[in-house]
């Protein structure tokens, strides 16, 4: 028989876990000193897979509670209309393309028209000087001359032109590509599917919803501790989990994250008396590597005792030694 999972929700308590649950609850008040204890429950990240650009929904190939891989793909959504403007702009680049060899093949031509009129210049200069040419012919060819240059000029910055189209063309090709990638809308972590938020033929606006994603690797429990015993707590701290549903097991975590501000602490998580003090929220993490191991069993919501280390020196008590279930097997379903 399979042990129970440490992080299962509706984890069946065996006959005799009330006694457990209250002997933890006792043994909580009896902690050695540089210890704290607070109750919490056990948070996962959520991550919303969400439309960038507005469009129907052309499928959907997750249900709620499918594991999925980083890059994994979620929905799709219809790309009709943007691939007839990624033929559009297709057309615009070869177009582009040939602009740019029609340019320069101007180039060339205006070359050609300048240097033959510097010959004739040239030559026209030569014969002035024998008075076999009158010197308006002279300044008829330099004239000519001038205005080839000025040609050559112009069709030179034509070339220009036609490229600053093709690279324009050519981004515009990019940007619409870039949106074709973006109606495949993929897993950016390895998680589980939470809520399926939308069907095969919605219209969606940009940003809408089509399911939330939990972030298996970033699970953590959320607890609040008094003024005195916060200000004791250093980031990476030890601290432990007891989970109600699973009372025998002792989960290791660490400190990530104390709040820099104080707050009342939520009702729920504390007893009347301490609703009149400001508390800190506390963070604890699980090891990903742990995480990986249990992901099946991984459930937001479950509630529990935390206790943390305030001292590196403070000596954990056996009872709060690490103690997991059997690695289950996920090849067996």
């Amino acid at each position: 028989m399979r042990a129970p999972p440490v992080f299962a929700l509706a984890a069946i308590v065996a006959t005799g876990s009330g006694f457990g649950l209250y002997w933890w609850n006792d043994q909580a008040r009896q902690l050695p000193a540089g210890l704290a204890t607070s109750n919490g429950r056990i948070e996962v990240e959520r991550i919303d897979i969400s439309t960038k650009l507005p469009g129907r929904v052309a499928e959907i190939g997750v249900k709620e509670g499918d594991a999925l891989a980083r890059g994994a793909v979620v929905a799709r959504m219809d790309k009709a209309e943007l691939l007839a403007e990624r033929a559009a702009a297709a057309a615009s680049v070869r177009r582009a393309e040939q602009a740019i060899i029609q340019a320069e093949a101007q180039v060339a031509v205006r070359q050609a028209e300048y240097k033959l009129s510097g010959v004739e210049l040239k030559r026209g200069m030569d014969l002035v000087r024998t008075n076999a040419v009158p010197a308006s012919e002279v300044d008829r060819r330099k004239a000519q001359n001038d205005v080839d240059a000025a040609t050559l000029q112009a069709a030179r910055a034509s070339v220009g032109d036609a490229q600053a189209a093709l690279e324009a063309a050519q981004a515009q090709l990019l940007q619409i590509d870039t949106n074709l990638n973006e109606m495949d809308l993929v897993a950016p972590v390895a998680g589980r599917i939470e809520y399926r938020l939308a069907h095969p033929g919605e219209v969606l606006a940009s940003g809408g919803r089509v399911a939330t994603l939990l972030d298996l690797s970033d699970v953590y429990m959320t607890v609040f501790l008094p003024t005195g015993q916060t200000g004791r707590v250093a980031n990476g701290s030890d601290a432990r989990i007891v989970l109600d549903a699973a009372p025998d097991y002792v989960i290791p975590a660490k400190v990530s994250f104390v709040a820099a501000e104080a707050q009342f602490t939520p009702k729920a998580v504390e007893t009347a008396d301490e609703r009149e003090k400001l508390m800190y929220r506390v963070k604890l993490s699980i090891d990903p590597s742990l995480l990986t191991t249990y992901r099946d069993y991984v459930r937001a919501g479950l509630t529990g005792q935390a206790y943390v280390q305030l001292t590196p020196t403070a000596a954990w008590p056996d009872r709060l030694a690490p103690k997991l279930p059997p690695a289950p097997s996920h090849d067996a379903r």
